[in-house]
């Protein structure tokens, strides 16, 4: 590949190299810092130069389990710089700032028709790689990016907002989504069980909502308490006259918390659970269900029909999204960065991969 571009901090140009540095996945908690090409772009495609991509969960379970083949490249929450543009892409060029989303759903199907986009064969298929079996691909220096995501899935970035401000992009998303299907009303109480970003991020728009918010975690809300000292739901009980929370979330994986989060719900109260991801089984008491009427409910990935306004949202500035990032890493300490965001500690929040601090240098 011989593409020539110029930083955005640099008048230098450059030349895109043939190959590149990547964080690996082998197989079942294994994965390494390698050389890999540079992949390839179509003619509707384009090439991302990675600054940040924080490390999400899914891709810590797939890594811990083994449940995917290998070798993949993961890190789907990405943001950087275009360094190449095939001549059928329109509306970007060389230099932009972007974050990418890495399953755009085809818009047509059934399952697009009835807005369950994330059942979408197309939207199933990664549109973003490093190479091997798409994967998202952000854990690298450069992204190749698929011609029906550029198309849909690419989100030029403003100069006022921050490489890692956009790389929550796709997870706020995933969690409005998740909200928007629990149809919270004013003044309701919310308990979020789960205390990582994904969890402050679910418990910062309920507040928007207009919900009282009761958590484990800080980040300016008022209902916060320390889960190590006290119970959760007696503050919950305190809030509503005895009767549960409307809304419980869990924003956690593990089969042992669905019993609890149903539970912790009023009658006729409503249950999304957020992280549950692997397939398995769980017992629950199916007259909750009936008798007591409440609801349970699922969400997954992002809506393609909250992309404005999930944009919106994360570009204005109104939640300080950076502010949850506690590990930066770069790529160079990548399985590093992986060790640290599956064991997470009483300082570590939000754990980022960094290939943009090379790059600044210069």
């Amino acid at each position: 590949m011989a593409t020539v571009t110029k930083s955005e901090t640099s008048s230098k140009s450059f030349v895109v190299p043939q190959t590149m540095q990547a964080a690996v996945y082998r197989g079942k908690d294994d994965v390494r810092l390698e050389t890999v090409p540079v992949p390839e772009i179509g003619p509707g495609e384009v090439l991302i130069r990675v600054h940040t991509c924080g490390i999400c969960g899914t891709d810590l379970k797939k890594i811990a389990t083994g449940s995917h083949s290998a070798p993949r490249i993961f890190g789907h929450e990405t943001a950087g710089q275009i360094v190449s543009v095939g001549q059928a892409a329109k509306n970007f060029q060389i230099g932009d700032r972007v974050m990418v989303f890495h399953h755009i759903p085809c818009g047509e199907c059934y399952y697009c028709q009835h807005k369950v986009f994330a059942q979408c064969l197309v939207y199933k298929q990664v549109g973003a790689t490093a190479g091997f079996e798409p994967s998202g691909g952000g854990f690298s220096q450069y992204v190749r990016v698929m011609d029906w995501i550029v198309r849909r899935g690419l989100v030029k970035i403003p100069p006022h907002v921050s490489y890692e401000q956009a790389s929550f992009i796709e997870p706020v998303n995933t969690c409005m989504k998740a909200l928007k299907a629990l149809r919270l009303q004013r003044d309701e109480t919310v308990l979020v069980i789960g205390q990582g970003p994904i969890g402050i991020i679910l418990a910062v728009l309920a507040r928007l909502a207009g919900a009282t918010v009761v958590t484990s975690e800080g980040y300016g809300l008022r209902h916060n308490i320390n889960a190590s000292a006290a119970d959760p739901m007696n503050r919950v009980r305190e809030l509503t006259e005895g009767r549960g929370a409307d809304a419980v979330i869990l924003a956690t994986a593990g089969n042992s918390l669905v019993r609890p989060a149903i539970d912790a719900a009023r009658p006729g109260g409503r249950i999304m659970l957020f992280a549950q991801t692997q397939r398995s089984e769980v017992a629950i008491d199916p007259a909750t269900i009936c008798v007591d009427e409440k609801t349970l409910l699922g969400s997954y990935s992002a809506s393609v029909d909250l992309q404005e306004e999930n944009v919106r949202l994360v570009f204005s500035g109104g939640i300080d999204l950076a502010q949850l990032i506690t590990h930066r890493f770069g790529l160079q300490q990548a399985v590093e960065a992986l060790k640290v965001a599956s064991h997470p500690g009483p300082e570590s929040m939000k754990v980022v991969i960094q290939p943009g601090m090379e790059w600044e240098k210069n």
